[in-house]
C-alpha cells in the first residue's frame, strides 16, 4: 500500500480544515518515525516545519500572538507553528499529555480567530489531539485586537 494511502487512512478527519489537518498529522508521523523520542521540542519543530514546507504549505514558526483585555495589551505568547494562517500546531516532547497542555492549546485558539489546533506529542508514543473552537462560541473576540480607547467627544 502506498505511504500516502496509509497516511490518509490513518488521518481521516471530517469538519473544518480536515484535509490540511490530515496532511499535518501525516508529516508528524513521518518526523516521529525518523527521529523517535528524546529530542527537545525545537528539534521536532524544525523537522516538522521542514516537512510541511516540502508539501508547499505556508509555515510560521514561533508566531507572536498578542492577547488584549479591555483594549489593552496584556501579554503575548508564541505559537510553535501556524500552518497556512488557519491551524495552530502546539508541540510537546513529554512522557504523556496533560490537561494543562490541552488547556494551553484551547486558550491559544481563544486568543485568535484561528479555529483549529493540533497538539502533537513526540513522547515515548506518538500522540496527537485535534481541537476545534468555533469563533461564534468565542464571543466578541475583543481579546484578539487592540481597541481604540480614546473617548470621542
Amino acid at each position: 500500500m502506498p505511504v500516502s494511502t496509509v497516511k490518509k487512512e490513518r488521518c481521516a478527519f471530517v469538519g473544518k480544515h480536515a484535509d490540511l489537518t490530515g496532511k499535518i498529522i501525516g508529516a508528524f508521523f513521518d518526523v516521529y518515525s525518523v527521529l523517535g523520542y528524546g529530542f527537545l521540542e525545537k528539534v521536532y519543530e524544525n523537522a516538522l516545519a521542514l516537512e510541511l514546507r516540502k508539501m508547499g504549505l505556508r509555515i510560521e514558526q514561533q508566531k507572536r500572538i498578542t492577547v488584549y483585555y479591555d483594549g489593552q495589551e496584556m501579554g503575548e505568547y508564541f505559537a510553535d507553528i501556524v500552518v497556512n494562517g488557519i491551524i495552530i500546531v502546539e508541540l510537546k516532547a513529554v512522557r504523556q499529555l496533560l490537561k494543562e497542555h490541552e488547556a494551553q492549546l484551547l486558550n491559544y485558539l481563544k486568543a485568535t480567530t484561528i479555529e483549529v489546533g493540533l497538539l502533537l506529542n513526540f513522547g515515548p508514543k506518538a500522540k496527537f489531539e485535534r481541537k476545534v473552537y468555533d469563533n461564534d462560541r468565542k464571543g466578541s473576540l475583543t481579546w484578539t485586537e487592540k481597541q481604540d480607547t480614546r473617548k470621542h467627544e
